[in-house]
């Protein structure tokens, strides 16, 4: 199926390894043009040539923390001819409410909180003048299914949760969607090093991680929330906005 974007300019942030690295070379497979974005370099450099090599597309990146709101304006105006927007970039510590201090919850939050709302309002506004565009915000399960060990990220994802249904409910009016997915879990770098550390502990050797891979459900691998995306951000899913799809093996229902 022709997702019909190609040529369409597609931000992508933490889009140098794992999730966002995936989103980035599935939309780059149906010809969209990728600019990649996260803190680190030398990883953007990584995921610039794997994408050329794979596709042939050369795709511009720039290192940015967006936990600045000054820097993630700052790249919207750069890129203000973006026709997508994926917001990914975040990783929000596991921890309960005593364990998690209010400086690194807020040191999170600054990141995926405030940095996809920060990007979304910048992108939106330049997307309207424009005559439209589409935002998909990449989640995270624990919005929906919360887990008190992981206090500060299940807040946190709820909280896009609702701005993405509460932007996107109004946005069509601007030939804008605005969308989201929820993740589970996910076979991503991340993941293994966490497994790493659990096959260490359970059988002293970190290269039997596989074994400690969850089977009910199954993770899902990077490149089905990239597919799932793919399919968000392109004019199959037009009448598909305000909306959170979620991708969790059924995890959520258990």
């Amino acid at each position: 199926m022709d997702m019909q974007i190609a040529g369409k300019k597609v931000l992508v942030t933490g889009a140098s390894k794992g999730i966002g690295l995936a989103c980035a070379k599935q939309l780059a497979e149906e010809g969209a043009i990728p600019v990649l974005v996260s803190r680190t370099e030398e990883d953007l450099v990584r995921a610039s040539q794997m994408i050329k090599q794979s596709h042939g597309i050369d795709a511009e990146w720039r290192a940015v923390d967006l936990s600045n709101g000054d820097a993630a304006r700052a790249l919207i105006a750069e890129f203000a001819d973006i026709d997508i927007l994926v917001n990914n970039a975040g990783a929000i510590p596991a921890g309960t409410l005593d364990e998690i201090q209010e400086p690194r919850w807020r040191e999170a939050w600054d990141l995926k909180v405030f940095g996809y709302v920060n990007m979304t309002r910048a992108a939106y506004a330049n997307m309207r003048s424009r005559g439209g565009g589409v935002i998909v915000n990449v989640i995270g399960a624990a919005g929906e299914n919360p887990n008190a060990g992981y206090v500060a990220g299940s807040a946190g994802n709820a909280s896009l949760m609702a701005f993405t249904k509460a932007v996107g409910k109004v946005s069509l009016a601007d030939n804008i969607r605005v969308v989201a997915c929820n993740p589970g879990l996910t076979l991503t770098d991340r993941m293994e090093t966490m497994l790493r550390g659990q096959a260490n502990e359970k059988f002293g050797d970190a290269e039997r991680w596989e074994e400690c891979i969850p089977t009910d459900p199954a993770p899902a691998k990077a490149e089905d929330v990239g597919d799932l995306v793919t399919f968000l951000a392109s004019p199959r899913a037009c009448m598909i906005t305000g909306t959170v799809i979620t991708l969790d093996g059924g995890g959520y229902t258990r």
